[in-house]
């Protein structure tokens, strides 16, 4: 049997009053954690600690004793509140020095903004005795890479970066990252891949996957829940990424085998107008949502997609009658053909409707029948009723994704 590498341990760690305060939400953790276990890093602990110089002290010597790698966020400011500098040199007993080449681009910074620099933000050039910079091209806040020794045996290493996410993530991928991976050497790599799925529930999905779920199954399938959307993520651990992509790629056939006529496209960030857009792309048609009600979630869903050709726009109407009344017709049908014909639509997607919502009522709102059409670009009208009732924060989404899913079934059948 050949001996493995150990795998390293991580941990994240969030600095700042607005993170334990609750006043800001903690993304930057989120990403951290998962490029780490892409790095092939397991990340062991989170923790969240406010703008105070001993708690920071105490943070970071625990982190120390129990991992082998900290990355933390935030604290590396210019002002009093910003205390990591101070916490890390009094954790391994140095003195904090001043580092010429961060001062130097420090004061370039100010220079190419043509302000005079302040003296207090000559403190973001100082750093620990012994420790390393971590360059940051886009801001005034370098990073520090140090090791801190334990009292048993061993170093644990910390990357102190910034807490603002657009310098925090390039400065790790460009310079935390390849330190990480060089000091990690030949060993595991950890890679995961989302599938999303629309019309099933929890439970259901879980029933139909079996033994895929299980916690001590490899590579583990992770079933989360958003506003009726479910997200399956593989997290595949093997000898390098070829290894893990061919782990991922069967995990994902399975399922799809299991589950294949509630999956609707792949990735963190993938949702069904993603789909939607890209099918009517391929075939150079367009798209037009109308939606009744007290609710106009298409129209926002739809815009993030930037200007695409494929949305020619929505409309959020009280009701079918404004609509006949908009664009004339003895009926809602002649109204839609009407609209259809004089903005040059090909599919319509209507929803009728969204119900009224008591936003501070804590339980479910009762079902109701919702009614979802599409009309083709052939004329071809396919109606669908569903009754659909939930939580008031998931009620809306979860109708106006049941007409997405609607409107997929009637692109699917009609290619």
């Amino acid at each position: 049997m050949t001996e493995q590498t150990r795998q390293l341990t991580a941990e994240v760690i969030s600095i700042g009053d607005e993170m334990t305060s609750g006043a800001r939400l903690d993304t930057n953790t989120q990403w951290l954690s998962r490029r780490l276990g892409e790095l092939g890093i397991k990340v062991s602990f989170h923790t969240t600690v406010a703008d105070t110089l001993e708690q920071n002290i105490d943070v970071f010597r625990i982190a120390a004793e129990r991992v082998d790698i900290i990355v933390s966020t935030g604290g590396l400011g210019p002002t009093r509140d910003d205390l990591t500098r101070e916490a890390l040199s009094k954790l391994v007993g140095k003195p904090l020095e001043l580092n010429p080449s961060a001062m130097q681009h420090i004061t370039q910074m100010f220079s190419r903004r043509k302000r005079d620099m302040p003296e207090r933000n000559r403190v973001q050039a100082m750093f620990p005795s012994g420790s390393q910079q971590i360059f940051n091209p886009q801001g005034t806040a370098p990073g520090i890479d140090m090791v801190i020794p334990r009292q048993q045996t061993g170093d644990s290493r910390i990357f102190a970066l910034p807490g603002v996410p657009a310098e925090m993530k390039r400065m790790f991928d460009e310079t935390a990252a390849p330190r990480i991976l060089k000091q990690k050497g030949p060993g595991t790599v950890i890679q995961q891949h989302v599938m999303k799925f629309f019309g099933t529930g929890e439970s259901d999905m879980e029933h139909r996957l079996g033994p895929m779920i299980a916690r001590d199954r490899e590579p583990r399938v992770g079933i989360t829940v958003s506003t009726a959307t479910i997200s399956l993520r593989i997290t595949a651990t093997g000898r390098d990424a070829s290894d893990c992509q061919t782990q991922i790629e069967q995990t994902r056939a399975e399922i799809m085998d299991r589950v294949p006529e509630f999956y609707f496209g792949e990735g963190d960030s993938y949702e069904q107008y993603d789909a939607i857009n890209e099918t009517l792309m391929n075939r150079e048609q367009n798209l037009m949502a109308i939606e009744y009600g007290h609710a106009a979630p298409l129209g926002n869903w739809f815009a993030k997609l930037g200007d695409t050709p494929s949305y020619r726009g929505g409309l959020s109407l009280a009701n079918p009658q404004a609509m006949q009344d908009m664009f004339g017709g003895k009926t809602e049908q002649q109204a839609l053909t009407n609209l259809k014909q004089k903005c040059n639509i090909d599919w319509l997607l209507v929803i009728d409707s969204y119900p009224a919502l008591q936003h501070d009522a804590l339980l479910p709102q009762p079902a109701s029948d919702i009614t979802l059409t599409v009309i083709t670009p052939d004329a071809e009208l396919l109606i669908k009723t569903e009754t659909l009732g939930g939580h008031p924060d998931v009620l809306q989404p979860r109708i106006a994704k049941a007409g997405m899913a609607w409107l997929r079934a009637a692109l699917a059948a009609n290619p």
